[in-house]
């Protein structure tokens, strides 16, 4: 139920009245047409900016489209104002009671207030946090993994059908270091006195693993030739990673619907499938590449290598897709996988990356275009980098030495639901400064606090009333005379919980599910405002004695508020409190 539909209907019909009466040229795309909450609350309820899109297709000044859109809205059904602002914007002002009435559909849908059908049941792959199966989660995985988790769910709730994928880095150099480190944990176990060079895994996260090898295997790999046990140590170090790391995500409610290997894509061919692809469009040949930009690296040569023609699709050079000892470059196989997942699945692919994969994003989204015959779309988005703190003091982590801070030490130290929401408080492509001390403070500062906060305040409101005898059931609420709500706090927080269908289908579009985390705080502020007043001003109590009309009225507003806020802490993953301990 997005209210702003209803009016970019009503906006449409005066477009279209306007056409057939010449004020406008027929033929015109209303498509880029934005109908939406203005930026200033100040300015109405309702801004388009239709003169300014129309204006050039129609060869007429923006102002003039406007006057024009204005003379015909300003006697729409429930439009009390419209003005034009700046250099064309039209915005309305809306009676209070059309809000008012729309309000019961929060009390009527309940957990499903939000959701449409916009996305349609098309397919959508979102592939996140994809860590090397070397150790346990870390803190560092832990925002790539609730963006990823929260954005699927996001997208659910807008009607895409979401495949939540996992690709698990296991074809790469790095494996096999997992494998001789844990090869070193199994020389442990049987008492050998051990010596971890630099380079190797140190974390005593390995020891159970050595001690596992050992009762399955005996001691017959004690002294054998590293040919014959790395394999087996690889496979056997890599599964028993992937327990570690899927318990680790079930522990903040992290579910991934597909596991897919790199190394068994790569023993299937997917590889070679794909550069075939590629081959046959003429899109592989055998070139030299001019050195980077900059200073010339000392390992550079100007050899000839198999490149793709990268630039043809956006990227700024094209990409090599053998190494010099003839094997496939890593952008390679990873064309293969996005190949292999649009085959699967098709539709659109989204991938949640680390911060070091920026430069990676033209070239992955240049091959998934070329794969695919331009059928297919790449979103990437940066997880950038978590600054663990404790107290205001950073917490220094080197996986290679073996010091760091697991995901399941900051889910055992604050909760799942608070490390969930404070992952989303601030774009994925910004740096984010995770404090474990002031996540628990119980402040306005600490906003998981500030919005759960309001969320069991509107329950103990609603507690305290029923212990009165008040009929809190959704039909007496969804009947109550919501006309009496005439405070001007009250009607605003009404429009604000009208706006969350708009919000979250916006959000989905623009694949950021931090809006929901923005939106559901600024909510909870006004809220906590309305509460305060009651306390400062016996007539803006939520419960009045002497007025059982008011009283069910403002019930009625406490418990939709209550619901839009857990529809929100949902999408994020969050369980909604209804006590502060």
């Amino acid at each position: 139920m997005n209210v702003f539909k209803d009016f970019e209907g009503t906006i449409h019909a005066a477009l279209d009245q306007m056409v057939t009466a010449g004020d406008l040229p027929s033929g015109l795309d209303f498509s880029r047409i934005t109908v939406e909450p203005p930026r200033d609350a100040s300015h109405g309820d309702v801004s388009t900016n239709a003169a300014m899109i129309l204006a050039k297709p129609a060869g007429k000044p923006p102002r003039v489209i406007a006057e024009a859109l204005v003379a015909r809205l300003k006697d729409a059904p429930a439009v009390v104002q419209a003005d034009i602002a700046g250099p064309g914007f039209v915005n309305l002002r809306i009676d209070a009671g059309w809000w008012l009435v729309r309000m019961k559909a929060i009390l009527t849908r309940g957990a499903a207030f939000g959701s449409s059908d916009k996305g349609a049941g098309r397919p959508v792959n979102v592939e996140y946090v994809s860590a090397n199966p070397t150790g346990p989660m870390h803190v560092g995985h832990t925002r790539g993994a609730v963006v990823g988790d929260a954005l699927a769910r996001l997208l659910a709730k807008v009607g895409y059908k979401v495949t939540q994928e996992y690709y698990i880095n296991d074809a790469g150099a790095q494996v096999d270091v997992l494998a001789r480190s844990a090869h070193l944990r199994y020389r442990e176990a049987f008492g050998e006195t051990i010596e971890i060079p630099a380079g190797l895994y140190p974390g005593d996260y390995l020891v159970p693993v050595g001690q596992a090898l050992k009762e399955l295997h005996g001691d017959r790999y004690l002294n054998a030739e590293e040919a014959e046990w790395l394999p087996v140590f690889r496979e056997f170090a890599v599964a028993s990673m992937m327990v570690r790391i899927k318990e680790d995500l079930a522990q903040m409610g992290v579910k991934h619907d597909v596991f897919s290997s790199e190394r068994a894509l790569v023993d299937a061919g997917a590889v070679d499938l794909a550069l075939k692809t590629l081959e046959a469009q003429g899109l592989i040949y055998t070139g030299v590449l001019e050195p980077p930009k900059g200073k010339k690296p000392d390992d550079w040569e100007p050899r000839p290598q198999t490149l793709f023609r990268a630039t043809r699709f956006g990227d700024d050079v094209d990409r090599p897709l053998r190494k010099s000892d003839g094997s496939y470059t890593y952008f390679a196989n990873d064309i293969a996988y996005h190949f292999d997942k649009f085959r699967r699945g098709g539709g659109d692919l989204i991938d949640i990356l680390g911060a070091d994969h920026g430069g990676y994003v033209k070239r992955m989204q240049a091959a998934v275009k070329a794969i695919t015959g331009g059928k297919g779309a790449l979103d990437v988005k940066i997880s950038q980098l978590v600054n663990l703190m404790d107290d205001g003091q950073p917490v220094k982590m080197s996986k290679r030495a073996g010091r760091f801070v697991t995901l399941r030490d900051i889910v055992d130290e604050v909760g799942a639901g608070v490390v969930r929401f404070i992952m989303l408080t601030r774009r994925n492509d910004q740096t984010l400064d995770f404090d474990v001390t002031k996540v628990t403070e119980q402040s306005k500062e600490n906003p998981v606090f500030y919005v759960q906060y309001a969320h069991a305040r509107c329950h103990s409101v609603l507690r305290y009333a029923g212990e009165t005898g008040a009929d809190l059931s959704p039909a007496a609420l969804a009947g109550a005379d919501l006309s009496r709500l005439t405070a001007e706090e009250e009607v605003a927080i009404v429009k604000l919980m009208l706006a969350f269908p708009r919000l979250v289908e916006s959000a989905a579009d623009a694949h950021e599910p931090h809006r929901v985390a923005f939106y559901l705080y600024d909510l909870a502020s006004a809220f906590h405002g309305l509460w305060n007043k009651g306390k400062d001003q016996a007539t803006m109590r939520f419960l009045i004695e002497s007025d059982a009309d008011l009283t069910r009225a403002r019930l009625a507003l406490v418990t939709a508020v209550a619901q839009v806020i857990a529809c929100g802490l949902d999408i994020l993953g969050v369980e909604p409190v209804t006590e502060m301990r």
